[in-house]
Parts: C-alpha cells; structure tokens; sequence
C-alpha cells in the first residue's frame, strides 16, 4: 500500500523540463529526418554511383561501336577503291572503261570520285573518275575534284611513298548554299598512289545516335566525321587542345577519362571546340565543365574516334528525384509535428504515471499495481506495464531467456523432473594458452579482448542452439553446455538426440567460416577449435538455486558422462563424440566411425564412443573421419600412446 501512495505522490508532483509535446515533436522530427533523409542519401548515393558506372561503360560502349563503324568505312572504301582500280584496268584494256566506272558508282553511291598517279595504266595518270550522280544530287560542281586533285598533289606523293592520309575535303567542296560531308582519303596502291572521296553522312548520323556525342578527327587534329555537319564543312581543328594532345601522346589505344573542358577557351581554335560547352546547363565554380571522354585510335591514317557525355547530364534525373523527396520529407514532417502537437495532450496524464512506476521499478521494487485509464493503446500499455512489472521478478531469476518466459507463463513448475534428455558439452581446445598469449599481445586490455573475441564465439554457437530449439544451460568459462528434451522437447527422446547432434555440426560449419580469415600467428584474433562431448540419459531437470537467484538445470550421471567424453576429444583426434546411448537414438540418420571404447571410473563396463561425421541425408560435406581431420587441420593421434587424463585418471582407452 506504501508503494501504491508513493507512486500517486510521484505522479501528482512530478515536474518535466521539457513538455511530451516538444519531446514528441523532437523525436518525431529526428525520426523523420533521419529516416527519410538517410533514406533519400541512400539511395540517391546508390543509384548516383549506379548511374556513374553505367555512364562510364555506356559512354565507353558507344565509342568502341563507333570506332568499329568509321574503321570498317574506311576499310570497305580502300577496297572498293583497289577493287576499282583493278577492274577498270582490265575493263580499259577491252574498252569497256566506261560502263565499269557506271556500274561501279552505282553500287556504290557513296564515293564521289577517285584518282591514281603512275598505276594504273599511265593513261590514268592524273585522271579523274567523278561520281556525277553524287556530284549532281548535291548542286556541286564535279569539276572541283581536279583542283582539289592538283591541290593536293603533295599528299599524293606521301601516298606513294606508303602513307595513309585521311583530310576532311568538305570545305572545298561546300560552297554557297552546297552543305555535304566529304572525306579524302590519300592510300598506297602498287606502283603509285590512289585517292578517294567518299561522303561520310553514314557516320555523321551514327555519331549523333542518343546522348552521347562522337567525332572523328584526323592525324592533324582536324574534324572529319561529326553529328553536326556544319563543324566538318567548317573545317574545325582541335589540334591544340588540351584534351586532343593528351589523347594523341597517351600510349594507350582506347582509353576513358574524366576531363574539365572550358566553356570560354581563349586559345586559337578553341573557340570551335566550344560545341561541347554549348551542350552544358551548369558550371563549375571556377567556369569549367566536367565530361567523360572516351577514345579508340584507329588504324587508319592515324585518326581516332572521340565519344563524350556531360556529367551533370548523367545526373540530372537523380538530381530532380532528390529535390522531390527533400520536398515530401518537409511536407510530412510539417503534417507530423501538427498531429503530435494536438494528440500530445491527450496522452501526457497516463504517461506520467508510466513515470511514477518506472521510477519506483528503478529503486529495485517491482510490485508495482497500475490501474488502465482507458481501452485505448495507453490503457493497453499500461495494462502490458502492470504485467511487465510482475515479469521483471521472474526474469531476473533466470540467466535464460527462454526458461523464464516458460516459467512466468508457468510452463515450469518448482521441483525436479525426470527428463529423458540428451545433454551436450562444448570446450574451446587450448583456451588457456590462446588467454596467456592475449596478455602477452594486449596487456592490460587483454581482458576487453579475450571477452569479445569469446562473446563473438559464443554469439555463433547459441545461434545454432536456437536453430534446433535447444536450451543453453549455462556458460563455464570457455565451455557451453546446452540440453535438448527438458524444457521443451521436439516430440521424442530420438528427435531431440537427432537435434543435438545436428547442433553440433552447425557448430562445426560456423566455426569453419568464422575461422577462415584467421591465422594461428594472429594472437589477437586466433582461430578456434571445440571438442564436443554429448550424451543422453534419464537427468533430474528442475529450478535449483535460492528464493532470490536460480537457474533452470539438469544433474545426473548423463550430465557427467557428457562433460567427460567432451574432454576426449582432444586425445581422440576428433571434434564431435556421442556415446553408445546417443548413437542408438540417431544412428538411422548420421555418419560415425567408431572410436575405442573408454573405461569411466565408476562405471563397471567400458562406454563405447562415436565420432560424428556428417548426417546421411547431406550430399555435401565430409564422408570419414579422415576428411574431418583434414578440413579442421586435426592431426591423427596415435591412439596406443594418448594419455587421456594423466592426472585424474578417470579413462582407460580400449576398455579392458
């Protein structure tokens, strides 16, 4: 009764700092912001680097396309020029000249016109073959291939010499109202020299495909294929850019960069290399553009092929969803603070006596008696609060979860029972030796060290306590002991010998990934090896301790048995051993070899041990105690000379 009025005291006089309504209003907006903010990064940060190698490939795909497109028209139209040149030889000498050349530009419309010095026959020398078609189409005078034919007799001369020369003829032959893309390309032939003019509006139209934007330059950094036919008939020359020299002295044959372009060049021939600015919508602080380029030098002429994509633009989608959910994330917030504003009144009376009572349960006292104030979710919670209090004096009776919730639903009822249970044994091999050597590496923190380098351990074996609806009975040391069939059971004595074992063998899979990346050397972080003793019997299980702490526990002879022949495995050469009466409950499901028998003291006949391999039922794993050993690096002992317990004496291998 004096813990009920002081509760009503400490409700009636309690005073805040701050009010439920801010506190609410702050949490809520932390909440909020948070969530939907670290949300909104998130993703904006996943999806933006998404977007970054995305762009990256893509930007790097469409260049190599590119490049493979103007590398094979240069290719075909050598040929067809070779192809040309050879026929028409032997058409000239049957007096059909002229019905070849025909029939050849009509297969190919493309090329306007070809010349050849020396070969073919001399009578070619300096002649012209004009695509009059082409020429006609265009509103351009055919007569113009001469002069640019005697205009550019140096480079033929080059080409007879073997040079490969690729020149953007479009300039010469646009004039007036005329706008065409032609390219000249200067190429060896036996015994001379050959040129041809082809238009390259093919790759003019490919290059301007989708975002990104190509172009084609020559050896002399001119401009000779590009997505705007007015830069080629402006003869652009990009020869002393920045960009242009580092993609002509760089080793690499293709290649992505990440450049900063100005968008107002003040060095000669920049000014038309401001194509690229006029495609941006932001800047940089210091008046710079940021694009990705991409290049692939050919094998043509000395030419490359350059692909480039502004990064702003790669970004712009995920920049505008970032702003509408920087919008929604005010909107909701602002919405959320009026609600909480107006409900917060309504709840601060019973939370206030929540306070009371959490105070009073704070001082050590749980009897505590809440009355609900209403059939909303508050009165709920009070109610839960009232039953929690109650469950508070249980709980901290008990080191396992499970067991107390079982004993305060009272699922368990004081006094012993007998279970037929099967009771498990772990212990970690060498734990002194791997704490003397955290000592000699860590010194004073080596307890900080050892501890969570065992809880990391122990985190994982509990884990696959839990797996099979095992009750971890407590923790000794190092060592774990865990029974199956006593709180709960899984419907048999066999089902729970069976989970038992599988138990153990989850144990050994985690530790074999857990110790992966450790090294024996690793003092701080060494690896891990357990023997695992398990045994089942008839056990008393029952809540011993006082009125103030107990536990939920198991005694009896199995219990000790299991504790024993988890000390064997370390002589034994093994990592899991089940006694005969565990083995006649599972011996349908799992692998064994048997190990020799041991004599126990106290027992009048020698008790027949097993070592677990694998379960039948797993295709996967080991099949015989020899891979045990060598997966968990376990050295087959030399059983006639193992020493068991030299200094208790309790086991006698063989048992004679």
């Amino acid at each position: 009764m004096s813990e009920r009025k002081n509760i009503k005291e400490k409700q009636g006089g309690i005073r805040v700092r701050f009010s439920i309504g801010a506190k609410l209003i702050t949490i809520i907006s932390i909440i909020v912001l948070v969530s939907l903010g670290s949300i909104t990064a998130l993703v904006s940060w996943l999806v933006r680097e998404d977007l970054k190698l995305s762009a990256e490939e893509n930007n790097f795909e469409v260049n190599r396309r590119a490049a493979a497109e103007a590398e094979q028209t240069f290719e075909k139209t050598r040929l067809l020029s070779l192809t040309f040149s050879r026929t028409a030889a032997l058409a000239a000498g049957g007096g059909a000249l002229q019905g070849e050349v025909d029939s050849f530009f009509t297969q190919n419309p493309q090329i306007a016109a070809l010349f050849y010095t020396s070969r073919p026959p001399a009578a070619w020398t300096n002649r012209v073959f004009a695509n009059e078609r082409f020429f006609l189409s265009r509103g351009i005078e055919a007569s113009l291939t001469d002069t640019y034919r005697i205009n550019n007799a140096r480079t033929l001369e080059n080409a007879a010499m073997g040079q490969t020369t690729l020149l953007n003829a479009s300039p010469w032959f646009n004039k007036g109202q005329t706008s065409t893309s032609l390219a000249a390309m200067f190429f060896p032939i036996p015994g001379g020299s050959g040129c041809v003019l082809f238009s390259t509006e093919n790759l003019n139209e490919s290059f301007g495909m989708g975002v990104n934007t190509s172009y084609l330059i020559n050896a002399d950094g001119g401009i000779v294929a590009d997505a705007d036919p007015e830069r080629v008939k402006s003869a652009v020359d990009l020869s002393e850019q920045d960009i242009i020299q580092q993609i002509f002295n760089s080793p690499d044959r293709n290649k992505q960069m990440l450049v900063d372009l100005d968008v107002q060049p003040a060095r000669r021939g920049a000014a038309v290399f401001a194509f690229i600015a006029r495609l941006i919508n932001k800047k940089q602080d210091d008046g710079k553009t940021r694009y990705y380029f991409a290049f692939t030098k050919l094998n043509t002429a000395g030419c490359v092929v350059i692909t480039s994509i502004e990064y702003d633009k790669v970004f712009e989608g995920i920049a505008a969803t970032t702003r509408r959910n920087l919008y929604l994330t005010a909107a909701v917030l602002f919405l959320s603070i009026m609600c909480i504003w107006f409900f917060a009144k309504s709840i601060s009376v019973p939370l206030k006596a929540l306070a009371a009572a959490t105070h009073t349960i704070e001082g050590g006292v749980f009897d505590v008696e809440l009355q609900a104030a209403g059939n909303d979710e508050i009165g709920v919670l009070t109610a839960g609060f009232g039953k929690m209090c109650s469950a508070l004096g249980i709980f901290g009776k008990f080191t396992n979860r499970d067991i107390a919730v079982q004993a305060m639903r009272g699922q368990i009822k004081p006094g012993g029972l007998a279970k037929h249970a099967t009771i498990f044994f772990s212990d970690i091999r060498g734990f002194t030796e791997k704490s003397e050597n955290f000592v000699k590496a860590f010194g004073e923190d080596a307890s900080d060290r050892i501890v969570f380098w065992l809880n990391e351990y122990f985190t994982k074996m509990v884990e696959c306590v839990e797996k099979t609806n095992g009750i971890i009975d407590k923790f000794i040391g190092d060592a774990v002991m865990a029974h199956w069939g006593t709180a709960s059971t899984a419907g048999t004595p066999e089902e729970d010998a069976l989970n038992c074992v599988k138990t153990a063998l989850l144990m050994r899979i985690a530790l074999y990934k857990l110790n992966k990346n450790r090294k024996q050397e690793n003092w701080g972080n060494p690896p891990i090896r357990i023997g695992c003793g398990i045994n089942t019997g008839i056990v008393t299980a029952g809540q011993i301790g006082s009125d103030l702490r107990m536990e939920y526990t198991v005694i009896g002879d199995p219990v000790n048995l299991a504790s024993r022949v988890e000390a064997l495995n370390k002589p034994l050469g093994t990592d899991i051993l089940i006694t005969e009466d565990t083995w006649n409950m599972v011996k349908d499901h799992i692998i064994v070899e048997e190990m020799p028998s041991v004599t126990v003291k106290g027992k009048e006949k020698p008790v027949r041990l097993f070592a677990v391999v694998n379960l039948i039922a797993v295709n996967t794993g080991p099949r015989t105690l020899a891979q045990v050993r060598k997966a968990l690096g376990i050295e087959p002992p030399d059983i006639a000379k193992a020493d068991v317990n030299a200094e208790e004496h309790k086991y006698k291998i063989g048992g004679k």
